[in-house]
């Protein structure tokens, strides 16, 4: 019993470490003024809220190991594995987004950005997308995440494909895309965008786990991004 009061108790910690420092990033971005270089909000603050968080997260993992080694994930680790894995999902990857475009375009339901498409717009936002967005966000919970849940539950399940940590940590990935204010308090969310990225954040935990490498999951997330992103500004120029 003390030992799954433990594990909880673990869990909600980094849960909450995981939630609060992207929080705490936005809160850091938002001291700066962007007016100049990106007058309609498409890149810059995001851009500083990532590079922020990487770099906060950096530091507890360079905290932690002054008292135990732990292995992140920076190292290439299985290139086999991991250019299997890049390769097949991003062939399924590519389906999926040519199925999820075709229906929202024969519903009628597709959604322009909600910013000019300028040229300095589009860049800005694929620069993050391809450079930022995946590298930040799988440091912190795929290779800081699954790493330190991994020290606390060890269990597997499915026959043991898949580990308890992979799926939590997919979880909590899910909750970062919720949107949360304290002033006024208020919560604000996309079910199907939560959806969706735990469902991603499976594929790139088990891709952590096999490959013993963040870098792998780092790719398939910029991927995924700037697929997504990159058919989204080419429809929303063409129709």
């Amino acid at each position: 019993m003390i030992k799954v009061f433990k594990c909880i108790i673990g869990v909600l910690f980094l849960t909450v470490l995981l939630l609060g420092v992207p929080k705490l990033s936005g809160i850091i971005a938002s001291t700066f003024d962007y007016q100049y270089i990106d007058p309609d909000g498409a890149y810059a603050w995001i851009s500083v809220h990532h590079i922020v968080q990487a770099f906060i997260f950096i530091m507890i993992m360079t905290f932690l190991n002054k008292f135990k080694s732990l292995e992140y994930g920076f190292g290439w680790g299985d290139k086999e594995v991991g250019k299997k894995y890049v390769i097949l999902f991003s062939l399924f990857f590519s389906i999926y987004t040519a199925g999820a475009f075709l229906t929202v375009i024969l519903t009628k339901s597709f959604q322009q950005f909600s910013y000019p498409l300028t040229a300095v717009n589009i860049i800005g936002q694929m620069g993050f997308q391809l450079l930022l967005s995946g590298s930040s966000e799988e440091l912190i919970f795929r290779g800081f995440a699954i790493t330190m849940l991994a020290l606390i539950i060890k269990d597997r399940v499915f026959n043991g494909k898949v580990s308890i940590a992979n799926i939590i940590g997919a979880v909590i990935f899910g909750l970062a895309h919720v949107n949360f204010s304290f002033t006024p308090f208020e919560i604000r969310y996309n079910l199907f965008q939560i959806m969706y990225a735990i469902i991603l954040g499976l594929f790139y935990g088990d891709c952590y786990e096999k490959t013993n490498s963040m870098l792998y999951p780092m790719m398939m997330h910029s991927i995924s991004n700037v697929v997504m992103v990159g058919v989204t500004i080419i429809l929303s120029l063409i129709i």
